[in-house]
């Protein structure tokens, strides 16, 4: 435990000196600016009536006020917003930026952030794990795909499935991340007709891709300047052609075509479709390998916005641990003006789990989005000599051993090497702890935690040092199978490596071996949610309930990039890979958001929302309630509403709609005053607005949000109670309709629905109701309830067909 924590703390403390050094880059030995750096300027919403030739040279004005004389504006600008929203970045001294900071009409200045990247069978899944049948209209015929010229795969007839029918096809995704292979069969354009009139994007050309790598399905890609970040200059080497393969992966998961014969490598066969098939994709490459420049995130809002796109998927996000504030964090900031002109944006919650409080992406606009496994595992099994069964193991490798167990077996403490006195850190097979005179040729036996250095950075230590294959005793991890291409490894958990570790005891000289990668379907349970599945609350204001819903994102297969390198006994390159990460996640909620969009093009992206997280389901394919890999109950905090239900989200019955409006006075009651409001708001806004008097976090529970969060109730001390109000739209399809609430609500806590029942008519479409929430604490049980932290239940509304449920959290 001691070496756990110690870990952890040196990798904390790691994280702030990087961000320090970050933060002082640029300086000079006596802390003054030596050289600019770029900062972002934001203005809030475009001003009315105010052309983007105007708006540009209103910034280059600005910009002139404050730099030195004989800097000239234009050459200092990196990026200008003139679309979604007004500002501008800039290379700029540390003065410049405090000076612009003061200017009229800037709501913040703030240095380039990086980002980071939140790095088959999942949509099969997901329509068996679902619990409602919708019945969809088909009369308008659905899009047909023909061969695609790559061998090995082809683009295959829509699945049976609302996501392939023909309203999708008029569906822009567009997604920020790190490029697109366009060669891929996913984006093939075969079957689809026109570019949608309303789109107004550009396909760029750039390093190695130009208007002819752009189609009907792939119809429009933009690249940025990336060189902050280690990547290309648009005039230096800048491409939309993704280098690193997490762009194209995302872009398939949402919105590739259905291509048969794909696998990796002859592991998850099947048929790889993207949860909108139909729908067009539009790139926006905003990053490179070594991260995403937040100028360059603005940017790509700032153009989807205009080209006229209907979702915008985002699988990246800032430091759990160094959360900007909404005015200085560019998503927040881009999807508030994206939401505002009614573009959907999702959003990944990011890959710190399964601590508390890590989640990002946290703005009330956004949908956040948890990962979750799949009903699929790659089962690699330890052989042991003698008579013994094998030990079953998961990863994903390509074992050339002898399937014989003829191999030595060691563990890393018995392999320790003489000028290392650690032994803990050699049965854990760290680098430089281990003898290679007695590994070379053996299988090791090593044990893992979070807190390690990488496995693959292990693996690598062990092939180099000549060992034969390596097995990794892992309990929080496996659910997740790692890729091993180079050496054979396998990981098994601690129940199993005991039944290892007593053969080694008994043997006089044990022996073992490692079978390849096998795939293994109908896994249960599932779906768990992932450990690295970043968990709520958010550290911004608990009176949001994030994520939002949970989405596969362990292990999912979609198009890649090729590889530089093929696994042993590998010919032909995969044009598919395995990757796992709520960025996997991300794009299976973009893709079903397209589809309510296409089935419902007058929704709000609020109303699509309500419709995707109040028809979750939070049941996995053994009929149980969903827990954790770890084998708890999971909770809103893990999973938001559910795991995302893509079918039932086309037929809600009822919605809970949210405007700007709503998200300003969010605003204001997150702490931030009128005049600041009314900038971010520009002309949605009256010229009188004004916070209210009261504004205070307490009131943000009261946003109309498909599921509540309360906080300051629990506590010994506490005897307070909280009523919360919401507002419901029917959107079913009969106009009078009766719906009763039901409550689950646990012990500790007294919950209260008024009314319990909702009546509507063709006049009356929209009915409010308020729940009230108070602690009962009358006996050590409720006591010992409320010390937990947090309480969580749920509300439902049912008119005998639809069910809408709301989860809500309360916290002390």
């Amino acid at each position: 435990m001691a070496r756990s924590s110690s870990n952890t703390m040196l990798w904390l403390l790691l994280a702030v000196f990087a961000s320090l050094a970050a933060a002082g880059a640029g300086r000079g030995d006596d802390g003054r600016r030596s050289s600019p750096q770029v900062y972002v300027v934001y203005m809030g919403a475009v001003p009315p009536r105010t052309s983007p030739d105007l708006l540009l040279e209103s910034h280059l004005r600005l910009l002139g006020t404050v730099l030195k004389r004989g800097r000239r504006a234009d050459s200092v600008v990196v990026h200008q917003y003139k679309h979604g929203f007004s500002g501008f970045a800039a290379r700029l001294s540390k003065d410049e930026a405090a000076a612009l900071r003061r200017k009229p009409g800037v709501v913040s200045v703030f240095a380039d952030p990086v980002y980071q990247l939140h790095t088959t069978r999942s949509w099969d899944f997901l329509q068996q794990t679902t619990t409602t049948a919708v019945k969809i209209d088909d009369s308008a015929g659905r899009a047909r795909r023909s061969s695609n010229k790559n061998k090995g795969s082809k683009a295959a007839a829509p699945a049976d499935d609302p996501s392939s029918s023909s309203p999708a096809t008029d569906t822009i995704i567009g997604l920020l991340d790190s490029g697109i292979w366009p060669e891929s069969p996913s984006f093939n354009d075969a079957g689809f007709g026109r570019v949608p009139s309303r789109w107004k994007g550009v396909c760029m050309t750039g390093d190695d891709f130009n208007s002819s790598n752009c189609n009907n399905k792939l119809i429009g890609a933009r690249y940025y300047d990336l060189s902050g970040v280690g990547g290309p200059s648009p005039s230096d080497g800048g491409s939309p052609r993704d280098d690193v393969g997490h762009g194209t992966h995302t872009s398939s998961t949402a919105a590739g075509n259905a291509v048969t014969g794909a696998s990796y490598y002859g592991l998850a066969p099947g048929t790889a479709k993207g949860g909108s098939a139909g729908s067009r994709v539009a790139m926006y490459r905003v990053c490179a390998e070594s991260g995403c420049a937040g100028s360059a995130i603005l940017a790509g809002f700032d153009d989807a916005i205009a080209d006229g796109v209907d979702v915008v998927s985002v699988s990246l996000g800032a430091s759990a641990f160094f959360r900007p504030d909404f005015s200085a964090d560019p998503i927040a900031i881009g999807a508030f003006h994206a939401v505002a002109k009614g573009v959907m944006v999702v959003c990944s919650a990011g890959n710190s789990g399964p601590d508390a409080a890590t989640v990002v992406n946290a703005a009330p606009w956004i949908l956040t989005i948890a990962a979750t496994t799949i009903d699929r595992d790659f089962e690699s099994d330890v052989v042991l000599g003698g008579n013994n069964s094998a030990v079953k193991g998961v990863a994903i490798n390509f074992s050339n051993l002898d399937r014989s167990p003829k191999y030595p077996l060691i563990t890393g403490a018995a392999a320790k090497s003489s000028s290392v006195s650690d032994t803990d850190s050699a049965s854990h097979c760290e680098p430089g702890t281990l003898d290679s005179s007695k590994i070379r040729g053996k299988i090791v036996l090593c044990h893992h935690s979070q807190s390690d250095t990488s496995k693959l950075e292990k693996a690598d230590e062990l092939q180099s040092a000549g060992a034969a294959g390596c097995i990794l005793v892992n309990d929080a991890e496996r659910s997740v199978a790692t890729a091993y291409l180079d050496l054979p490894v396998t990981e098994v958990t601690s129940a199993a490596a005991a039944a290892i570790h007593k053969y080694i005891a008994s043997a006089s000289q044990p022996v073992a071996t490692i079978t390849p990668a096998t795939t293994v379907t109908e896994y249960k349970p599932a779906p768990v949610v992932a450990y690295f599945s970043s968990r709520g609350p958010s550290g911004q204001t608990w009176n949001i309930l994030k994520p939002d819903i949970a989405a596969p994102g362990v292990n999912i297969l979609a198009s890649w990039i090729p590889p530089s390198s093929l696994p042993p006994g590998q010919k032909q390159a995969s044009q598919f890979n395995l990757v796992s990460g709520t960025s996997m996640a991300c794009p299976h909620v973009a893709g079903a958001a397209a589809t309510v969009k296409a089935w419902n093009p007058t929704w709000s992206p609020a109303a699509i929302r309500s419709a995707i997280m109040t028809t979750a389901t939070t049941l996995n394919n053994e009929r149980a309630p969903m827990t954790t890999d770890s084998g708890s109950a999971a909770t809103p905090y893990d999973l938001g509403a559910g795991q995302v239900h893509p079918t039932g989200a086309l037929d809600p019955g009822l919605v809970y709609d949210a405007g700007e409006d709503d998200y300003l006075r969010f605003l204001c009651n997150y702490g931030y005053n009128a005049s600041t409001v009314r900038l971010i708001a520009g002309s949605a806004l009256p010229g009188g607005f004004s916070c209210a008097a009261n504004a205070s976090k307490d009131l943000i529970s009261d946003l109309n949000y498909p599921s509540i969060a309360v906080s300051g109730l629990l506590g010994k001390a506490t005897s307070r109670t909280v009523t919360v109000t919401r507002a419901v739209t029917n959107v079913g399809a009969q106009e009078a309709a009766t719906y009763t609430v039901a409550v689950s609500a646990p012990a500790g806590l007294n919950v209260k629905v008024t009314p319990s029942k909702l009546e509507f008519t063709r006049s009356a479409k929209k009915l409010a109701f308020q729940v009230t929430f108070s602690r009962s604490g009358n006996d050590d049980g409720d006591d010992d309830a409320a010390a937990k932290g947090a309480l969580s239940g749920s509300i439902t509304w049912s008119d005998g067909k639809h069910l809408v449920r709301s989860p809500f959290v309360v916290t002390s």
